[in-house]
C-alpha cells in the first residue's frame, strides 16, 4: 500500500460498463471526501465527467486520465492512489502496464479476473516486486471467485467449530442463480480461447487445478465434468462453467495461507441440474453483448445467487453452509464485492504484506464482515 497516497481507491476504467457501476456504488455508500477518498480514472476527461453525472457523482469528484498504453500516465496515477481498482479487460489485453506499475510503486491492484494464464504471468513476473513494494496485487474480486473461495473459508471455519478441526474434501454447488454476462466477460473468454490457440501450453495449464500455486501439485481432483446424482443435495448436478477460474483460486488461497486445509484438499464446484432450464448465464452465443454492454438496472437488481458449501471430514461427518447475493452475480453484485475488497485492503489490512494474493487468502472474515454489512451477501451455516 501507498501511505501518503491523496485517493484511498482509484476506479480505473469508471467509463466502461462495470467501472460505471462501482463509481455509482462508490458515490451512493461513501460520497465523496468522507470515510473513502475516491477518484473516477480512464482515458477520456470529457467520458469521465458525463459518467460521473450520469451514475450521480458529486460535481468535485475527482476525474484522472490514463491510459493503458501510456506507461508515463500509469505512473502517475498509481502513485496518487492507496489502492487502483481495474476493470480495464481482458486483462491478458490491458493488465500487464498497470500491474507493473504498481508492483514497482507499492500500490495496492484490485481486478475481476477470471483469467487463469494471465493471472498465473502476474505471479511469475511480479510477485518478488510486490513483495519488496509492499504492493498487494488481489486478483478475482469480483463473482469469480469471492463467495466460492470465501464460501471455503467459511465452510472450513465452520468445520472446526462444530467437528473440531479442517477438513480435506469441500464441494461447491450452485442451488440456484439469476443473471447475465456483460461484453467484458464475453470478451475475456474470446482472448483466452485465442491465446490457447496461440500457444497450446495454455490450453495444460487451463486443465491444470493448481496452475496458481507454482511449486505445489495437489491429490487428482473430483472432475466435476459429467451430471450425476448429489445425495448431499438430494438433486443431479453437471458441469458448471466458473469451475475451471474459482477451483483454481481456492486452491491458491490454501497454498497463500500454508496449507490449513491440508495438502490433500479436495475441492469441486457443480450447479443442480434443472430439466429443461438452463443452467448458466445467460448472454453466451452469437448475440452475446459487446464490451460495454450488460445486464438492464431491472435484470441487475432481481438477480440473486444461492451457492451451498459442504464440508466432509475423514470420518464422514459433514457441515453445510451457503453464501447468497442479493443483485445478478456478474454485475450489481460484483461492483459491491470490488469496492468493498479494496475498501476493506487499504481500511481493515495494513498488516497484509506485499505479493500477488487472492482476496479470501488476504483478507478472510474482515472481508466477510464487510460483505454481509454492505454489500448484500449473506453466509449462513445450514447445517
Amino acid at each position: 500500500m501507498n501511505p501518503k497516497a491523496e485517493f484511498d481507491i482509484i476506479v480505473y476504467g469508471a467509463t466502461g460498463y462495470t467501472g460505471r457501476l462501482v463509481a455509482e456504488y462508490l458515490a451512493q455508500r461513501y460520497g465523496v471526501g468522507g470515510e473513502v477518498k475516491w477518484a473516477m480514472a480512464g482515458r477520456s476527461a470529457a467520458k469521465l465527467a458525463e459518467v460521473r453525472d450520469l451514475v450521480g457523482a458529486p460535481k468535485d469528484t475527482p476525474l484522472v486520465v490514463a491510459d493503458a498504453d501510456k506507461p508515463a500516465e500509469l505512473d502517475a496515477m498509481v502513485k496518487r492512489a492507496k489502492a487502483i481498482i481495474t476493470t480495464v479487460g481482458p486483462y491478458q489485453l490491458y493488465g500487464d502496464g498497470l500491474v507493473a506499475a504498481c508492483a514497482a510503486a507499492g500500490t495496492d491492484c484490485l481486478d475481476l479476473s477470471g483469467e487463469p494464464n494471465w493471472m498465473r504471468s502476474v505471479i511469475d513476473a511480479h510477485s518478488e516486486t510486490a513483495k519488496k513494494s509492499g504492493a498487494r496485487i488481489v486478483h478475482s474480486c469480483g463473482f469469480d471467485s469471492i463467495p466460492f473461495e470465501l464460501g471455503v473459508q467459511f465452510a472450513e471455519e465452520t468445520a472446526k467449530a462444530k467437528l473440531g478441526g479442517y477438513v480435506p474434501r469441500v464441494k461447491g454447488r450452485l442451488r440456484n442463480m439469476k443473471g447475465g454476462l456483460s461484453g467484458g466477460t464475453a470478451a475475456s473468454g474470446a482472448a483466452t480461447m485465442a491465446a490457447v490457440q496461440k500457444d497450446p501450453s495454455i490450453g495444460m495449464l487451463l486443465m491444470n487445478p493448481f496452475a496458481l500455486t507454482p511449486g505445489f501439485q495437489g491429490p487428482a481432483q473430483p472432475p466435476g465434468n459429467a451430471v450425476e446424482r448429489d445425495e448431499d443435495l438430494g438433486a443431479d448436478v453437471g458441469p458448471f462453467m466458473m469451475a475451471m477460474i474459482n477451483t483454481k483460486n481456492v486452491h491458491r488461497s490454501n497454498a497463500l495461507m500454508g496449507h490449513p486445509w491440508g495438502e490433500d484438499f479436495k475441492y469441486d464446484e457443480m450447479s443442480i441440474v434443472v430439466p429443461g432450464a438452463p443452467t448458466e448465464f445467460t448472454g453466451m452465443g452469437p448475440g452475446a453483448p459487446k464490451p460495454g454492454e450488460g445486464p438492464t438496472k431491472e435484470e441487475r437488481e432481481t438477480g440473486f445467487y444461492d451457492i451451498l458449501f459442504v464440508g466432509i471430514a475423514d470420518d464422514g461427518r459433514k457441515v453445510k453452509v451457503s453464501v447468497k447475493g442479493d443483485r445478478d452475480p456478474g454485475y450489481g453484485s460484483t461492483s459491491k464485492m470490488l469496492a468493498e475488497s479494496a475498501i476493506c485492503l487499504v481500511k481493515d489490512c495494513a498488516d497484509v504484506p506485499g505479493g500477488v494474493w487472492v482476496p479470501g487468502a488476504a483478507m478472510g472474515s474482515k472481508l466477510i464482515d464487510r460483505l454481509q454489512k454492505n454489500a448484500g451477501l449473506t453466509f449462513a451455516v445450514e447445517g
